[in-house]
């Protein structure tokens, strides 16, 4: 089992850095590649710049009232979202086809599905 994570292109939890503008301030993010990767298909979808999806994540979760005091927790924020967004796609929520924008998806039926599909069973009888 572990050949398979440890075989990996270590390329792929290699950190980076990347210095964008939050609002025209500067601010710096480190992630490892294969989640800016993933962030960069993420924007695309929607014809996104990569420092665009990442204005907008943070602008939308500022607007839930999230502390954002802590970059880290930002970057975290990031990561969540990069496996969900996979996660989504192998459930079947979010269309694998790159070619469909995530915004025109009903983003409420999406996580009313994913609610579902996470519900505990029901205990089974003894």
């Amino acid at each position: 089992m572990c050949r398979l994570f440890v075989g990996a292109d270590p390329d792929f939890y290699r950190a980076r850095s990347r210095s964008l503008r939050l609002h025209g301030v500067a601010t710096s993010i480190r992630l490892e590649n294969f989640f800016w990767k993933i962030l960069a298909e993420i924007g695309e979808r929607d014809g996104l710049s990569l420092n665009q999806l990442i204005t907008r994540l943070h602008d939308e979760l500022v607007q839930t009232g999230a502390d954002l005091s802590d970059l880290g927790n930002f970057s975290s924020f990031l990561r969540v979202s990069c496996m969900r967004y996979l996660s989504l796609q192998l459930a079947g929520h979010i269309p694998r086809d790159a070619g469909v924008p995530i915004r025109s998806l009903d983003a409420e039926a999406v996580l009313r599905a994913e609610r579902g599909a996470n519900k505990p069973e029901g205990r089974l009888a003894a």
